[in-house]
């Protein structure tokens, strides 16, 4: 394994985040195609959670957020509707490490958490989907929502789970959510700014947006010749939302 903890950490600053460096401490690689840089998640839970807070990460994907909380030492909620995203998770958990931190990791749809309280969440950070860009489980699970092509209705259920998400966090705390554009009809189809529609018409209130820079996306390599024949820009960003619970 690699060293629990990064070299030359910073705290980001600034409203732009440009994460060159990736898996190179505790568990984290890149093996898995739905993991998120552990920078990211890393920033977040210092900046918005205290140890020992209650986080909750509703779909989970693949082990980032589980490890972190592990090395930060948050008790975390860890839930995905993929039983093999929370495999690989437990897996990535298994190392030695003086945290006692409870991790608690759930097969779960992200729309129904009706069985957590009201406002006992501390911090939600998370990744959806982005619709249908990429499917995110090998084999059709229903309920999984990058089954959904169409961006409204993927912004409706999205509309859902901001509701539910406001309901469970505590009040003046934070949900972080990561969430990229796409294309539609070689027209540009802004869907991280329709989510975050979704969000503030769920009560929250935008206390940041961060512009993150993709790296090593491997889908530029093969769309570079098409992009100059065909007169468009490669999405090269994401956008993460942090709102907050007034």
């Amino acid at each position: 394994m690699n060293k629990l903890n990064p070299e030359n950490f910073e705290l980001e600053t600034s409203t732009v985040r440009s994460f060159a460096r990736r898996w190179n401490w505790a568990t984290h690689n890149s093996s898995y195609r739905w993991n998120r840089s552990p920078d990211v998640v890393r920033n977040l839970i210092l900046r918005y959670s205290k140890e020992w807070d209650l986080l909750l990460d509703p779909m989970v994907w693949g082990w980032t957020t589980a490890v972190e909380c592990k090395l930060l030492d948050r008790h975390l909620l860890a839930y995905d509707i993929n039983p093999i995203a929370l495999e690989l998770t437990k897996k990535a958990l298994n190392f030695e490490h003086k945290s006692k931190s409870k991790i608690e990791l759930k097969l779960n749809d992200t729309r129904v958490l009706d069985f957590l309280k009201n406002e006992s969440i501390d911090f939600i950070l998370t990744h959806p989907p982005y619709a249908d860009i990429v499917k995110y489980s090998e084999w059709k699970i229903e309920k999984d929502l990058s089954n959904i092509r169409d961006i409204d209705k993927f912004c409706d259920e999205m509309e859902i789970i901001a509701k539910e998400y406001f309901r469970v966090l505590k009040k003046l705390k934070f949900c972080a959510i990561l969430i990229g554009d796409t294309r539609r009809n070689k027209l540009y189809q802004p869907m991280a700014f329709k989510v975050m529609e979704r969000f503030l018409k769920a009560w929250f209130q935008l206390k940041e947006d961060i512009v993150k820079v993709q790296h090593n996306c491997k889908a530029t390599g093969f769309r570079v010749k098409k992009s100059q024949e065909a007169n468009f820009l490669l999405i090269m960003h994401e956008h993460l939302f942090v709102f907050q619970k007034i």
